[in-house]
């Protein structure tokens, strides 16, 4: 009987300085793991330093290491899912290059498929980031439970082990922008979750910044929730209540106190800089619903590649 096969996907972006190491890792665990045959494949995300020279290295050394190089930077979003929909294995593996996902949690992860756990996801009850950080991300999560139409784990970033057959399901839904997560939970399948602390990166620099963070914040809201729409509504009736009940309670006050009555123009202005910044903020978020449909309707591939290399 063949050996299952496992594929370790791991997406990198100026991992000069991890990417090896990633590798020798990987090695390591599953020379423990004679049960399992596996790959690796590496997907570089057009990287401004050396990572594709040592992508190359570890392909021509070791037929067990797949590479994609693509042809230019095409987000983290769309890089990292696109090499997961490459994978072959009957276990599919996501693993960030920065060692904050602990490879020493692949056996664990494929301990639980094998005991047919479809999806297995690491959740972080701990980090090494800024406390803050880590409380405002929690509470994104928490407050993105609660809107979405699914159900989602808390403080799960996508690390965990997939069964071929979630990977199939991800290719028939070919989402050309996705959030990964949300995707994870419209499946269906019940996760397994096994808690890890995360610790700090090894080397480099975060490719992260506010704008792509803010980018992946708006994006699981935006595909998972018609929430802020409502509010949009809920929120103009409202306040075209209390202006009204503010019309009446002016007229009212005017005829019973006409002469001593004056409230000038100070109320009307701040009104009008209410009533304005509200809408605008709306405005805004029917604009990333607009977007998101505009992404979709344009369908373009997650990625256009460069080479592919052991493939």
């Amino acid at each position: 009987m063949t050996a299952p096969l496992v594929t370790v996907v791991t997406p990198c972006y100026n991992e000069e300085g991890n990417a090896r190491e990633m590798y020798e890792a990987i090695k390591a665990i599953f020379a423990a793991l004679p049960q399992y045959r596996y790959e690796h494949l590496f997907i570089d995300n057009a990287s401004k330093d050396g990572t594709a020279r040592v992508l190359r290295e570890l392909a021509a050394q070791d037929a067990n290491v797949k590479v994609i190089l693509n042809a230019r930077n095409f987000g983290h979003v769309r890089s990292g899912y696109y090499a997961l929909l490459q994978a072959r294995g009957d276990a599919v593996i996501a693993l960030a290059c920065d060692f904050q996902d602990p490879p020493e949690l692949i056996p664990e992860f494929l301990r639980r498929w094998s005991e047919g756990s479809k999806v297995v996801l690491g959740v972080k009850e701990s980090s090494d980031e800024s406390g803050l950080f880590y409380a405002i991300r929690g509470r994104y999560y928490r407050t993105l439970a609660r809107m979405a139409d699914v159900e989602l784990v808390n403080q799960a970033t996508g690390f965990g082990c997939f069964d071929q057959t979630v990977i199939e399901a991800l290719r028939r839904i070919d989402d050309p922008y996705p959030y990964f997560r949300g995707l994870i939970a419209e499946i269906g399948f019940e996760p397994s979750v096994v808690p890890y602390r995360q610790p700090a990166r090894k080397r480099g620099i975060s490719s992260q910044n506010f704008y792509t963070l803010y980018d992946l914040a708006f994006l699981g809201i935006v595909n998972h929730s018609k929430v802020p729409l409502r509010m949009a509504t809920i929120t103009g009736f409202a306040t075209g209540v209390l202006s009204l009940l503010v019309a009446f309670g002016y007229l009212i006050a005017k005829l019973l106190f006409w002469q001593q009555f004056t409230l000038g123009i100070a109320p009307i202005l701040i009104g009008f800089f209410l009533f304005t910044s509200v809408q605008l903020f709306f405005i805004g978020i029917l604009g990333e619903y607009i977007g998101s449909i505009y992404t979709h309707v344009r369908h373009h591939p997650h990625v256009f590649e460069r080479e592919r290399l052991n493939f």
